[in-house]
C-alpha cells in the first residue's frame, strides 16, 4: 500500500532563506578558495546524493584547477524529518582515489553522522588528502564532533529545502533556499 504524499505547499508561500544570487556568489567564492589552496593540482570531488548534485556541479564549474568528480548515496532518514541515527551506504564511489586529493560535497552539514560515516569511509581509501564543502552547516544540530573545511552559509536549526534539497523528494529544484513551514498541510 503506498503512503500519500503530504499536500504540496508551493514555493513561493515559503521565506526565502538564500537567493539564488546570494548562493551563486558564495559557491564561486568557495570555488576561489579551493583554486588557490589546491593551484597546480588535480581535484576529486565526491558528491553525496541526491541533495549535493547541484551544489556540486555549481562547485565544480566554479573551480578553475583541473577537477573530476564521482558520487556516494546514503541513507540516513526515515520517513519523517529526522535523522534515524544509522547511516546505510547505498551507493560507493565508481573510481579509485588513493593519493588524490579528496573533498567531500555535502548539501547540508547536521547531526554529522553521515559526514563523520562518509569521512572514515573515504580515509580507508588513502587520499592524499580530505576535505569536506557544505553548502549550509547547522552547528546547533552536531551530535558528533565534525566540521567542513568550506562553507557556503551557518544555518539556525530550520528545515530547509531547494537548491538540491527535499521534503519527501520534491523542491529539489526551487533555486533559491527557503525555510519549510514548521507544520505544513498534511501533517
Amino acid at each position: 500500500m503506498a503512503t500519500a504524499l503530504p499536500e504540496y505547499v508551493q514555493p513561493e508561500t515559503m521565506d526565502i532563506l538564500f537567493s539564488k544570487e546570494e548562493i551563486a556568489a558564495r559557491v564561486k567564492s568557495i570555488g576561489e578558495q579551493i583554486s588557490a589552496e589546491y593551484a597546480g593540482e588535480s581535484i576529486v570531488l565526491i558528491g553525496v546524493l541526491k541533495g549535493a548534485a547541484m551544489f556540486l556541479a555549481d562547485l565544480a564549474r566554479s573551480i578553475t584547477v583541473d577537477n573530476t568528480f564521482d558520487f556516494v548515496a546514503v541513507s540516513s532518514y526515515g520517513r519523517a524529518r529526522v535523522s534515524s541515527g544509522a547511516v546505510k551506504l547505498i551507493k560507493d564511489i565508481d573510481n579509485p582515489i588513493e593519493g588524490k586529493h579528496v573533498i567531500i560535497v555535502e548539501d547540508i552539514l547536521d547531526t554529522g553522522l553521515t559526514l563523520s560515516f562518509l569521512r572514515q569511509m573515504m580515509l580507508q581509501h588513502k587520499p592524499a588528502s580530505l576535505k569536506i564543502a557544505t553548502c549550509l552547516d547547522k552547528p546547533e544540530r552536531r551530535l558528533v564532533p565534525i566540521e567542513a573545511d568550506y562553507v557556503c552559509f551557518s544555518i539556525p536549526n530550520r528545515f530547509v529545502i531547494g537548491y538540491g534539497m527535499d521534503f519527501a523528494e520534491r523542491y529539489r529544484g526551487v533555486a533559491d533556499i527557503r525555510i519549510m513551514p514548521e507544520n505544513p498541510p498534511g501533517h
